[in-house]
Protein backbone atom coordinates (compact mmCIF):
# COMPACT_ATOMS: atom_id res chain seq x y z
CA UNK A 1 0.00 0.00 0.00
CA UNK A 2 1.57 3.39 -0.88
CA UNK A 3 1.09 6.82 1.05
CA UNK A 4 1.79 10.19 0.88
CA UNK A 5 4.90 11.30 2.76
CA UNK A 6 3.66 13.25 5.61
CA UNK A 7 5.78 16.97 5.51
CA UNK A 8 4.13 18.70 8.32
CA UNK A 9 2.28 17.84 11.69
CA UNK A 10 -1.54 18.22 11.07
CA UNK A 11 -4.21 20.38 12.62
CA UNK A 12 -7.40 19.32 14.14
CA UNK A 13 -10.79 21.47 14.76
CA UNK A 14 -11.73 18.92 17.16
CA UNK A 15 -10.36 17.64 20.95
CA UNK A 16 -8.28 14.65 19.61
CA UNK A 17 -10.96 12.45 22.40
CA UNK A 18 -13.63 13.33 20.00
CA UNK A 19 -12.25 12.78 16.54
CA UNK A 20 -10.63 9.21 17.46
CA UNK A 21 -13.09 6.93 20.13
CA UNK A 22 -10.26 4.78 20.84
CA UNK A 23 -6.50 6.20 22.16
CA UNK A 24 -4.31 2.80 21.96
CA UNK A 25 -1.65 4.31 24.93
CA UNK A 26 1.84 3.04 25.44
CA UNK A 27 2.53 3.24 29.15
CA UNK A 28 6.33 3.69 30.28
CA UNK A 29 6.93 7.37 29.00
CA UNK A 30 3.64 8.16 28.23
CA UNK A 31 0.51 7.87 31.32
CA UNK A 32 3.79 6.85 33.56
CA UNK A 33 7.25 6.51 34.25
CA UNK A 34 9.67 5.00 36.90
CA UNK A 35 6.26 3.13 38.10
CA UNK A 36 4.65 6.37 39.11
CA UNK A 37 2.10 8.76 36.95
CA UNK A 38 3.46 11.51 34.32
CA UNK A 39 2.01 15.13 35.67
CA UNK A 40 -1.55 15.61 34.15
CA UNK A 41 -2.01 11.68 32.76
CA UNK A 42 -4.37 10.97 35.78
CA UNK A 43 -6.52 13.90 34.66
CA UNK A 44 -6.38 14.07 31.05
CA UNK A 45 -7.37 10.33 30.75
CA UNK A 46 -9.99 10.51 33.06
CA UNK A 47 -11.57 13.94 31.59
CA UNK A 48 -11.16 11.82 27.78
CA UNK A 49 -12.51 8.77 29.29
CA UNK A 50 -15.73 10.57 30.51
CA UNK A 51 -15.99 12.48 27.13
CA UNK A 52 -16.28 8.86 25.64
CA UNK A 53 -12.87 8.33 24.10
CA UNK A 54 -12.40 4.45 24.80
CA UNK A 55 -8.56 4.13 26.43
CA UNK A 56 -6.54 0.35 26.14
CA UNK A 57 -2.97 0.27 27.38
CA UNK A 58 -0.95 -1.39 24.73
CA UNK A 59 2.88 -2.49 26.27
CA UNK A 60 5.76 -5.00 24.67
CA UNK A 61 6.81 -5.91 27.99
CA UNK A 62 5.25 -9.31 27.96
CA UNK A 63 6.69 -9.59 32.17
CA UNK A 64 3.40 -8.25 33.34
CA UNK A 65 -0.22 -10.12 33.08
CA UNK A 66 -3.05 -7.75 32.16
CA UNK A 67 -4.63 -8.29 35.51
CA UNK A 68 -1.41 -6.78 36.98
CA UNK A 69 -1.23 -3.89 34.35
CA UNK A 70 -4.77 -2.82 35.38
CA UNK A 71 -3.96 -3.25 39.07
CA UNK A 72 -1.06 -0.75 38.71
CA UNK A 73 -3.35 1.66 36.92
CA UNK A 74 -5.97 1.57 39.64
CA UNK A 75 -3.63 2.26 41.91
CA UNK A 76 -2.38 5.48 39.90
CA UNK A 77 -5.62 6.70 39.65
CA UNK A 78 -6.42 5.55 36.20
CA UNK A 79 -9.33 2.52 36.77
CA UNK A 80 -8.48 -0.09 34.34
CA UNK A 81 -9.81 -3.53 33.81
CA UNK A 82 -7.34 -6.31 32.42
CA UNK A 83 -9.37 -6.21 29.13
CA UNK A 84 -8.09 -2.62 28.82
CA UNK A 85 -4.78 -4.02 28.55
CA UNK A 86 -2.71 -5.27 25.40
CA UNK A 87 0.93 -6.76 25.80
CA UNK A 88 3.02 -8.15 23.58
CA UNK A 89 2.85 -11.58 24.67
CA UNK A 90 -1.10 -11.52 23.57
CA UNK A 91 0.21 -10.74 20.23
CA UNK A 92 2.79 -13.24 20.36
CA UNK A 93 0.52 -16.37 21.98
CA UNK A 94 -1.88 -15.14 19.02
CA UNK A 95 0.91 -15.32 16.70
CA UNK A 96 1.67 -18.94 17.43
CA UNK A 97 -1.86 -20.32 17.94
CA UNK A 98 -2.13 -19.69 14.28
CA UNK A 99 0.76 -21.72 13.36
CA UNK A 100 0.31 -24.55 15.62
CA UNK A 101 -2.42 -27.19 16.59
CA UNK A 102 -3.97 -26.40 19.94
CA UNK A 103 -2.53 -27.65 22.92
CA UNK A 104 1.17 -27.99 21.46
CA UNK A 105 3.72 -27.73 24.09
CA UNK A 106 5.73 -24.39 23.44
CA UNK A 107 9.15 -23.72 25.23
CA UNK A 108 9.19 -20.22 27.17
CA UNK A 109 11.95 -18.00 27.96
CA UNK A 110 10.26 -15.82 29.80
CA UNK A 111 7.68 -14.39 32.83
CA UNK A 112 4.04 -14.92 33.83
CA UNK A 113 2.66 -12.73 31.07
CA UNK A 114 3.82 -14.94 28.46
CA UNK A 115 2.67 -17.89 29.97
CA UNK A 116 -0.79 -16.92 30.76
CA UNK A 117 -1.24 -15.09 27.09
CA UNK A 118 -0.41 -19.23 25.89
CA UNK A 119 -2.62 -20.67 27.91
CA UNK A 120 -5.44 -18.08 26.63
CA UNK A 121 -4.72 -19.52 22.91
CA UNK A 122 -4.87 -23.10 23.86
CA UNK A 123 -1.13 -23.90 24.00
CA UNK A 124 0.89 -25.43 26.94
CA UNK A 125 4.25 -23.73 28.39
CA UNK A 126 6.76 -25.95 29.23
CA UNK A 127 10.57 -25.17 30.48
CA UNK A 128 12.72 -27.61 28.29
CA UNK A 129 13.84 -28.29 25.14
CA UNK A 130 13.49 -31.82 25.89
CA UNK A 131 9.88 -31.71 26.08
CA UNK A 132 9.10 -31.63 22.79
CA UNK A 133 7.78 -28.34 21.93
CA UNK A 134 5.81 -26.82 18.94
CA UNK A 135 7.46 -24.00 19.41
CA UNK A 136 10.06 -21.63 21.57
CA UNK A 137 9.14 -18.09 22.55
CA UNK A 138 11.17 -15.28 24.43
CA UNK A 139 9.55 -12.59 26.14
CA UNK A 140 11.37 -10.18 29.06
CA UNK A 141 11.79 -12.06 31.78
CA UNK A 142 13.04 -9.53 34.05
CA UNK A 143 16.88 -9.01 35.50
CA UNK A 144 16.57 -12.07 37.23
CA UNK A 145 15.97 -14.47 34.35
CA UNK A 146 18.41 -17.39 34.78
CA UNK A 147 20.92 -17.85 31.51
CA UNK A 148 20.27 -21.29 31.41
CA UNK A 149 16.97 -20.67 29.87
CA UNK A 150 18.74 -19.44 26.79
CA UNK A 151 20.61 -22.26 26.65
CA UNK A 152 17.22 -24.44 26.39
CA UNK A 153 15.70 -22.30 24.09
CA UNK A 154 19.30 -22.49 22.07
CA UNK A 155 19.02 -26.08 21.50
CA UNK A 156 15.76 -26.73 20.45
CA UNK A 157 15.96 -23.34 17.75
CA UNK A 158 19.23 -25.27 16.60
CA UNK A 159 16.91 -28.47 16.07
CA UNK A 160 14.44 -26.61 13.53
CA UNK A 161 11.61 -25.61 16.23
CA UNK A 162 10.15 -22.41 15.10
CA UNK A 163 11.26 -19.71 17.11
CA UNK A 164 8.93 -16.10 18.49
CA UNK A 165 9.58 -13.34 19.98
CA UNK A 166 7.21 -10.61 21.95
CA UNK A 167 9.30 -7.81 20.68
CA UNK A 168 12.93 -7.11 20.25
CA UNK A 169 13.17 -4.20 22.05
CA UNK A 170 17.11 -4.03 23.21
CA UNK A 171 16.08 -1.17 26.09
CA UNK A 172 13.87 -1.19 28.54
CA UNK A 173 13.67 1.56 31.53
CA UNK A 174 13.92 1.02 35.01
CA UNK A 175 14.14 3.18 38.10
CA UNK A 176 17.59 3.00 38.15
CA UNK A 177 18.16 3.59 34.48
CA UNK A 178 18.03 1.79 31.04
CA UNK A 179 18.62 -2.25 31.38
CA UNK A 180 18.82 -4.59 28.39
CA UNK A 181 15.76 -5.20 27.04
CA UNK A 182 14.05 -8.87 25.30
CA UNK A 183 16.02 -7.83 22.38
CA UNK A 184 19.11 -8.15 24.15
CA UNK A 185 17.75 -11.87 24.75
CA UNK A 186 16.59 -12.62 21.39
CA UNK A 187 20.29 -11.49 20.30
CA UNK A 188 21.84 -14.46 22.57
CA UNK A 189 20.17 -17.06 21.05
CA UNK A 190 20.72 -15.80 17.44
CA UNK A 191 24.05 -15.65 17.93
CA UNK A 192 24.05 -19.33 19.39
CA UNK A 193 21.90 -20.58 16.68
CA UNK A 194 22.27 -17.98 13.70
CA UNK A 195 18.08 -18.44 13.48
CA UNK A 196 15.93 -15.92 12.74
CA UNK A 197 12.42 -15.19 14.62
CA UNK A 198 8.95 -14.21 14.10
CA UNK A 199 8.46 -11.00 16.11
CA UNK A 200 4.52 -9.96 17.02
CA UNK A 201 5.37 -6.72 19.12
CA UNK A 202 5.68 -3.28 18.00
CA UNK A 203 5.89 -1.79 15.46
CA UNK A 204 4.92 -5.11 13.55
CA UNK A 205 1.93 -5.90 12.25
CA UNK A 206 0.46 -8.50 14.66
CA UNK A 207 0.54 -6.38 17.81
CA UNK A 208 -1.46 -4.07 15.65
CA UNK A 209 -3.65 -6.58 14.64
CA UNK A 210 -4.37 -7.28 18.09
CA UNK A 211 -4.92 -4.27 19.55
CA UNK A 212 -8.06 -3.91 16.91
CA UNK A 213 -9.32 -7.41 17.64
CA UNK A 214 -9.37 -6.92 21.01
CA UNK A 215 -10.93 -3.03 21.48
CA UNK A 216 -13.10 -3.06 18.45
CA UNK A 217 -11.14 0.49 17.61
CA UNK A 218 -12.99 2.08 14.19
CA UNK A 219 -11.48 5.70 14.79
CA UNK A 220 -7.75 4.73 16.90
CA UNK A 221 -5.61 7.32 17.86
CA UNK A 222 -1.74 5.65 18.52
CA UNK A 223 -0.40 7.85 21.13
CA UNK A 224 3.25 7.38 22.30
CA UNK A 225 6.56 8.50 23.26
CA UNK A 226 8.93 6.15 20.43
CA UNK A 227 9.21 6.85 17.22
CA UNK A 228 10.45 3.58 16.48
CA UNK A 229 8.13 1.66 18.02
CA UNK A 230 4.65 3.63 19.07
CA UNK A 231 4.85 5.84 16.15
CA UNK A 232 6.18 3.69 13.53
CA UNK A 233 3.70 1.36 14.62
CA UNK A 234 0.98 3.42 13.99
CA UNK A 235 2.27 4.01 10.47
CA UNK A 236 2.65 0.54 9.59
CA UNK A 237 -1.65 0.21 10.34
CA UNK A 238 -2.47 2.84 9.02
CA UNK A 239 -3.70 4.83 11.50
CA UNK A 240 -3.05 8.38 13.04
CA UNK A 241 -0.71 8.67 16.05
CA UNK A 242 0.03 11.67 18.67
CA UNK A 243 3.52 12.17 19.78
CA UNK A 244 3.73 12.84 23.13
CA UNK A 245 7.32 14.73 24.73
CA UNK A 246 7.26 13.31 28.23
CA UNK A 247 9.05 10.20 27.10
CA UNK A 248 12.61 9.55 25.83
CA UNK A 249 12.24 11.23 22.21
CA UNK A 250 13.11 14.89 21.82
CA UNK A 251 13.16 17.93 19.28
CA UNK A 252 16.27 16.87 17.55
CA UNK A 253 14.98 13.55 16.90
CA UNK A 254 11.17 14.99 15.82
CA UNK A 255 12.86 17.01 13.95
CA UNK A 256 15.57 14.15 12.07
CA UNK A 257 12.59 11.48 11.86
CA UNK A 258 11.84 9.39 8.29
CA UNK A 259 8.81 9.35 7.08
CA UNK A 260 7.74 6.40 9.01
CA UNK A 261 8.55 7.85 12.42
CA UNK A 262 6.64 11.13 11.64
CA UNK A 263 3.64 11.44 14.15
CA UNK A 264 0.45 12.93 12.78
CA UNK A 265 0.04 15.16 15.97
CA UNK A 266 2.40 16.76 18.42
CA UNK A 267 2.49 17.83 21.98
CA UNK A 268 3.81 18.27 25.41
CA UNK A 269 1.39 15.57 27.15
CA UNK A 270 -1.35 13.56 27.30
CA UNK A 271 -3.50 17.00 27.71
CA UNK A 272 -2.99 16.86 24.14
CA UNK A 273 -6.11 14.44 24.03
CA UNK A 274 -8.41 17.19 24.99
CA UNK A 275 -7.62 20.01 22.64
CA UNK A 276 -7.36 20.72 18.71
CA UNK A 277 -4.02 20.75 17.14
CA UNK A 278 -2.71 23.81 15.24
CA UNK A 279 -2.42 23.70 12.06
CA UNK A 280 0.94 24.51 9.85
CA UNK A 281 0.22 26.73 7.33
CA UNK A 282 2.81 27.67 4.25
CA UNK A 283 3.50 30.74 3.29
CA UNK A 284 5.99 31.16 0.68
CA UNK A 285 8.49 28.34 1.17
CA UNK A 286 7.90 28.94 4.92
CA UNK A 287 5.99 27.50 7.75
CA UNK A 288 4.10 29.64 10.00
CA UNK A 289 2.62 27.79 13.36
CA UNK A 290 1.21 30.23 16.19
CA UNK A 291 3.77 33.02 16.90
CA UNK A 292 6.46 31.34 14.73
CA UNK A 293 7.96 30.92 11.18
CA UNK A 294 10.74 28.18 9.94
CA UNK A 295 12.88 27.46 6.59
CA UNK A 296 15.35 25.60 5.80
CA UNK A 297 18.21 27.60 5.11
CA UNK A 298 21.82 27.00 3.60
CA UNK A 299 22.84 24.23 5.99
CA UNK A 300 20.64 24.51 9.01
CA UNK A 301 16.90 25.52 9.80
CA UNK A 302 16.04 28.63 10.86
CA UNK A 303 13.66 30.20 13.13
CA UNK A 304 11.93 33.69 13.77
CA UNK A 305 8.80 35.11 15.78
CA UNK A 306 7.78 34.03 18.99
CA UNK A 307 4.87 32.31 21.21
CA UNK A 308 4.38 28.58 22.46
CA UNK A 309 7.56 26.70 22.27
CA UNK A 310 5.58 23.76 20.50
CA UNK A 311 4.05 25.91 17.82
CA UNK A 312 7.82 26.59 17.40
CA UNK A 313 8.60 22.90 16.77
CA UNK A 314 5.63 22.19 15.29
CA UNK A 315 6.72 24.65 12.65
CA UNK A 316 10.20 23.24 12.53
CA UNK A 317 8.85 19.89 12.02
CA UNK A 318 7.37 20.86 8.77
CA UNK A 319 10.17 22.88 7.40
CA UNK A 320 12.36 19.58 8.37
CA UNK A 321 10.25 16.95 6.85
CA UNK A 322 9.71 19.17 3.64
CA UNK A 323 12.95 19.61 3.13
CA UNK A 324 14.00 16.11 3.49
CA UNK A 325 11.05 14.61 1.45
CA UNK A 326 11.56 10.67 1.80
CA UNK A 327 15.02 11.01 4.02
CA UNK A 328 15.68 12.07 7.10
CA UNK A 329 16.77 15.44 7.63
CA UNK A 330 20.25 16.00 8.26
CA UNK A 331 19.88 20.22 8.53
CA UNK A 332 21.03 21.47 11.87
CA UNK A 333 18.55 22.37 13.96
CA UNK A 334 20.53 23.34 17.54
CA UNK A 335 20.33 26.90 17.51
CA UNK A 336 16.33 26.86 16.34
CA UNK A 337 15.83 24.29 19.41
CA UNK A 338 17.45 26.10 21.95
CA UNK A 339 15.31 29.28 20.81
CA UNK A 340 12.53 27.11 22.05
CA UNK A 341 14.18 25.71 25.31
CA UNK A 342 14.14 22.48 23.53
Amino acid sequence: MSRSVRTRPEGSGQALSEAYDTALLDLDGVVYAGGEAIDHAVPSLAAARDGGMRLAYVTNNALRTPDAVAAHLTELGIPAQAGDVITSAQAVARLIADQVPQGSRVLVVGGEGLRVALRERGLVPVESADDDPAAVVQGYGGPELPWGRFAEASYAVARGVPWFASNTDLTIPSGRGIAPGNGAAVEVVRIATGAEPQVAGKPLPPMHRETILRTGAERPLVVGDRLDTDIEGAFNGGVDSLLVLTGVTDGAQLLSAPPHHRPTYVDADLRGLLTGQPEVVEEGGAFRCGGWTARAGAGRLELDGDGAPLDGLRALCAAAWTAAGEEACGLDAEKALARLGL
